[in-house]
């Protein structure tokens, strides 16, 4: 039973007339009510067209006053007619205001556009000269690292490189050298054998030659 009781309370109060009072009850209404068909198709109004002048009336000119008895009708035809054309008069002289009007905000605006276009020109130009000056010293910097090379590799030309054979076969060399060694030592030892051999003669004459 006190389940019922609340879905008709729930019921009751879902029935009741929400009163908005505040601006934001208002766009909840209108939320809620958009909400509670989401598939209905919203009408968007259409924007007003402009309106055309208005034709020229033609007028009477033999019009008798509103005093005159008879044919006084004729009159009241006549201010109408002459307040439609006040009408027309009023309309083309508003529509001269806002084509001029219009004319003046184009005029901005394109001023707006040549001032807004002059001032990223000027930024432009000083990006370009900075990126300008940055390859110049990357350049300059480049240049001179060039010239230390060619420099180092020029020094490094002007001392005696090794010939290709010799970087080939390292072992030719090394038999030179041990055949340079071997007939060195056997130089050596002939001379050491000669000297010897003229210190035993020298020896053996000095003794001849002293008196017994």
């Amino acid at each position: 039973m006190p389940k019922h009781k609340k879905e008709e309370k729930e019921d009751k109060e879902a029935e009741k007339p929400l009163v908005a009072k505040t601006i934001v009850d208002v766009q909840r209404l209108k939320l809620m009510k958009l909400m509670k068909n989401p598939e209905k198709p919203v009408m968007l109004p259409e924007r007003p067209k402009s309106k055309t002048t208005p034709s020229v009336p033609e007028f009477v000119r033999n019009v008798m006053g509103s005093s005159a008895g008879a044919g006084s009708g004729e009159f009241h035809v006549y201010r109408h007619l002459r307040r439609k054309e006040y009408a027309r008069q009023k309309f083309i002289q508003e529509k001269s205001k806002k084509e001029l009007l219009d004319e003046e905000y184009q005029k901005k605006l394109e001023e707006n556009k040549k001032k807004a276009e002059e001032l990223t020109a000027k930024k432009r130009a000083k990006r370009l000269k900075k990126k300008q000056k940055l390859k110049h010293q990357k350049r300059q910097k480049t240049s001179k690292t060039d010239d230390n090379e060619k420099n180092e590799s020029s020094s490094d030309e002007g001392e005696p490189e090794e010939s290709d054979e010799e970087k080939e076969c390292p072992s030719r060399k090394d038999e030179e050298e041990q055949r340079n060694g071997e007939n060195g030592k056997n130089s050596i030892s002939k001379s050491t054998d000669k000297l010897s051999h003229t210190t035993g003669q020298n020896k053996l004459t000095n003794n001849s030659q002293t008196p017994d």
